[in-house]
């Protein structure tokens, strides 16, 4: 146990804070959100969520290493949103070949034409 804890106490005690790392995955968060809101392609609307989960991920692998739980609840919560983005990714590529196959091209306007 003391093996892998040893490498992430000596960076945290670099100079490099938890705040960098939250100041990171917000900038993170924020780019992600914002190619959400203004993207109309499907496959870069996925990247930007894929951007915003790897965020949260960042704060949780951060925080765990940060408060000395490095090998409990943060790594625990980084494997649920790497299955989650897994998933996300599976139901989006089939979403995206469907749709695809019947209007010929990805947009969210292709996505609201197959709603009526």
């Amino acid at each position: 146990m003391e093996a892998i804890l040893a490498p992430i106490r000596a960076f945290a005690n670099s100079g490099i804070t938890v705040n960098h790392f939250i100041a990171l995955a917000m900038l993170l968060f924020l780019v992600g959100l914002y190619g959400v809101m203004t993207r109309r392609n499907i496959v870069a609307i996925l990247m930007s969520v894929e951007i915003m989960l790897n965020a949260a991920m960042l704060v949780f692998v951060a925080a765990a290493a940060y408060s000395g739980d490095a090998t409990k609840t943060g790594p625990l919560f980084a494997l649920f949103i790497v299955a989650i983005a897994a998933a996300e990714v599976a139901v989006g590529l089939a979403i995206f070949i469907n749709v695809f196959r019947s209007k010929g091209g990805v947009t969210t306007e292709d996505l609201m034409e197959m709603k009526d």
